[in-house]
């Protein structure tokens, strides 16, 4: 009896795919990877800690703001789960470009531009309720 078969995980590939393939048209990632792209980032003035001279660089406030917004979407509410998802699920891999921010950067993020991220969140609400109105007409 024939089965279909995978791909051998082992075999390389010369060519590889682009991983812009694996996420499909209209889904939410895309959407909110134009609508972060879209902002003025020094107007909303999101905070940023200054890191010593041998610390690591941060990460990109559009980055985080991607990060923060898909894992409402996904209703992932633990910074701990949202970096472990950020390592498997192609939309967060995606939208971070392969970055994998830790739990702390992710929560102090959070805590340090608290009031530019719940205007955030108003405004794609906004947004996607026009979207919708005007879909649904």
């Amino acid at each position: 009896m024939y089965y279909i078969k995978g791909e051998n995980r082992a075999q390389a590939i010369l060519f590889p795919e682009s991983f812009d393939e694996y996420i499909l048209r209209g889904n939410p990632a895309k959407i909110i990877d134009e609508y972060v792209r879209g902002l003025d980032l020094k107007e909303l003035q999101f905070t940023h800690s200054t890191p010593s001279y041998c610390g690591r660089p941060q990460y990109h406030h559009a980055t985080m703001i991607k990060l923060y917004h898909c894992g409402y979407l996904l209703r992932i509410r633990s910074f701990r789960r949202l970096k472990a998802e950020s390592k498997c699920n192609a939309e967060l891999i995606w939208l971070t470009g392969k970055l994998s921010p830790d739990f702390k950067s992710i929560a102090g993020f959070r805590k340090g531009n608290k009031k530019a991220l719940i205007y955030l969140f108003r405004d794609l609400t906004q947004l996607c309720n026009s979207l919708e109105k005007s879909l649904s007409l």
